[in-house]
């Protein structure tokens, strides 16, 4: 999985990996996400809507500055961490977060996380299906869709058969996925709960995906976008 954010601007040509993933904070309005730290299954409706609108917004902003920086005719290519079902509290793009809400409401009942600390941190992320994406490039209109594709990412990147020569521990797909999370979510958790907590969240986390990939089989999503800059108006 990658976690970074690129973008590159070449005379008039673009690529981004996930860059358009984060949100510039956490949405307003998601204080009853009780037990959770993103969308989830359990989170209420207005949680979901909260994270949508955010997204809207936010998508809308880097769309509509990308075009002010490309000449038109300039292409931009997007790699998107979205997902194919139209619920936005899926398991394939929420499920991942759920179990490291797992890892934190377990130390909560050990005493080690304050439960008030564990209802205020969310996570800023949007996963988009590709019916959203698409609405929003319309919307914003600075840019034409050329085409669209969706494709699937094991949360485990090393293939047994492929990798042979793996050390143990790169073998454990809990061991690989914990570390790709923590790249990803280790600023977060130390600024909401202190550096203290972060090496126990984590090791509590790979225990439970390596449980929880050893009895399943879970992936990611991608959405890859392509869009051209059209002529502007007069």
């Amino acid at each position: 999985m990658e976690v970074t954010q690129v973008l590159h601007m070449n005379g008039g040509t673009g690529e981004t990996s996930y860059a358009s993933n984060s949100l510039v904070q956490v949405p307003e309005g998601v204080e009853n996400n009780k037990g959770n730290i993103y969308m989830s299954s359990t989170s209420p409706s207005n949680v979901l809507k909260a994270y949508y609108e955010q997204y809207q917004k936010d998508l809308w902003l880097f769309l509509k500055c990308r075009g002010e920086e490309m000449v038109e005719g300039g292409r931009m290519v997007l790699t998107i961490l979205g997902r194919r079902s139209h619920d936005p509290s899926s398991k394939e793009c929420c499920y991942i977060w759920e179990l490291l809400a797992r890892a934190l409401n377990h130390m909560v009942s050990k005493g080690i996380i304050k439960e008030e600390q564990m209802e205020g941190f969310n996570i800023p992320q949007y996963t988009p299906s590709p019916t959203e994406v698409e609405l929003e490039v319309e919307k914003e209109g600075s840019f034409s869709i050329t085409a669209m594709e969706v494709s699937v990412v094991p949360w485990n990147a090393y293939d047994d058969s492929e990798y042979g020569n793996l050390s143990e521990s790169l073998r454990n797909g809990g061991y690989n996925v914990a570390k790709c999370m923590r790249a990803v979510a280790e600023p977060l958790l130390v600024s909401h709960f202190g550096e203290a907590i972060v090496e126990e969240v984590f090791y509590r986390y790979q225990q439970i995906l390596t449980e929880t990939m050893s009895e399943e089989k879970n992936h990611f999503v991608n959405v890859t976008i392509s869009l051209i800059r059209k002529a502007r108006s007069a």
